[in-house]
């Protein structure tokens, strides 16, 4: 006997249920993969005296995600993404169980689980969903204004984290040093922001400023932003970073004139002045993904 997927049933009655955990009670329960003996158009003929009446007619992929959500409300409670994570840990969960418990719960016909996994597939990397606005991601069914604000919210809070841990790192001397400090920020970026990285004498990180935000391809700052953050937090030494939203760290002719009005006003002003970095993204594996200004030797024309 052939069996097929024509319709998913739901009936009430003796007949034993077929989801996990229900027993042999009298319960509502979902019949799929009955064999099927009458036209696809047709309705089903009641059977065993349980009262079935037709749901819907789904085509394949609607049945399948209709049963995994099903089927996932009714998962073992030890087997759920909060369980799991308080019984095993974090590093045991995958990306999609983890977006699970921040979105915290699914829509009707979908699971918390089913819309991270949808999340996943639309954005395609962690880093693309951290990068995406609040209107980009309630595109995905399922994400409201509540959900993409607390997708938001992490992502900004897990890139903090990772600059707080690179504050208390040893002294700040050398491009990769400070490319290191905001280049997970910076990846984050969908225009160019300019940033000075304030540093006491010792070159150990005082704090970082967010002092202009541009557009996808230019930024304007003027030398009197910087040193008034400079002179405000008694800093003896700065630097100053932006992003390439294009991925491409070559620098501009705007960028140039920007480090040599730097350049100009720090020896004016006595306060050492470390680097220019522009961070992009790496053109292959192991190439460097930012350029120095003092590497490319504008700091000695």
């Amino acid at each position: 006997m052939k069996i097929v997927f024509d319709w998913i049933w739901i009936g009430h009655g003796s007949v034993v249920p077929t989801l996990p955990g229900v027993g042999n009670k009298s319960a509502w329960f979902v019949q799929v993969g009955a064999p099927s003996s009458h036209p696809a158009d047709e309705k089903p003929i009641p059977a065993n005296n349980s009262e079935l009446r037709t749901v819907r007619k789904l085509g394949k992929r609607e049945r399948l995600s209709e049963l995994a959500s099903i089927l996932i409300r009714d998962t073992p409670l030890h087997q759920r993404p909060r369980e799991r994570l308080a019984a095993e840990g974090a590093e045991q969960l995958d990306n999609a169980s983890l977006i699970a418990i921040l979105l915290r719960t699914g829509t009707k016909g979908s699971s918390a689980v089913t819309i991270a996994q949808q999340l996943l597939h639309r954005f395609q990397t962690l880093q693309r969903l951290a990068t995406s606005t609040i209107d980009e991601l309630r595109q995905v069914k399922g994400i409201g204004r509540d959900k993409a604000i607390a997708l938001k919210s992490a992502f900004t809070l897990a890139t903090r984290m990772a600059r707080e841990l690179r504050q208390d790192a040893a002294p700040i001397d050398t491009p990769a040093e400070i490319a290191a400090l905001l280049r997970d920020e910076c990846r984050l970026l969908t225009v160019e922001v300019f940033q000075v990285l304030l540093l006491n004498s010792r070159h150990r990180l005082i704090r970082v400023e967010k002092l202009t935000q541009g557009t996808v391809d230019s930024t304007m700052v003027h030398p009197r932003d910087v040193f008034r953050a400079a002179l405000a937090a008694n800093a003896a030494a700065f630097a100053v970073v932006h992003n390439h939203p294009s991925g491409d760290p070559t620098p501009s002719d705007a960028d140039v004139r920007t480090t040599r009005d730097l350049i100009r006003a720090a020896q004016l002003m006595r306060i050492e002045f470390l680097d220019h970095i522009i961070i992009g993204q790496a053109a292959q594996p192991g190439a460097r993904d930012f350029s120095s200004m003092r590497e490319l030797g504008y700091f000695f024309s």
